[in-house]
């Protein structure tokens, strides 16, 4: 949602389990695909969705946990995230991921400190 609102990049995110139900149909060699890889039940999927995407030539950019086993390799870069626990986990992701949001946005030149079209709270209805 942020790299949508402060960069207005299209920009979608899916549970390890959908990559097949669409998502895989976008990927091409333009696409690239940030992938948050925590070490939890859900690796061994989503090191299979890594390896369908790379199939389809798309680019990696994974925010991993140190260990997880994911290695950088061609068209797959790798920050490794220290292992914490897994009820901390959101919370440690959710800042690399605020950070590349906001240096996405200063390289397309939007104003990060004033997105457009941004209202400051929610109105429940």
């Amino acid at each position: 949602l942020k790299l949508k609102e402060i960069s207005y990049i299209h920009a979608e995110g899916y549970a390890a389990g959908e990559l097949k139900h669409g998502p895989l149909a976008l990927v091409d060699t333009e696409m690239p695909i940030v992938i948050l890889a925590p070490n939890d039940e859900m690796l061994d999927k989503l090191k299979s969705n890594m390896e369908e995407v790379q199939a389809r030539g798309g680019e990696l950019f994974v925010f991993a946990d140190e260990n997880s086993g994911v290695v950088e390799k061609d068209r797959q870069h790798v920050v490794q995230i220290p292992a914490v626990n897994e009820w901390l986990a959101p919370i440690i992701y959710s800042v690399p991921v605020q950070l590349l949001s906001y240096h996405v946005a200063v390289l397309r030149g939007t104003d990060v400190d004033q997105p457009r079209n941004l209202a400051k709270s929610v109105t429940v209805e």
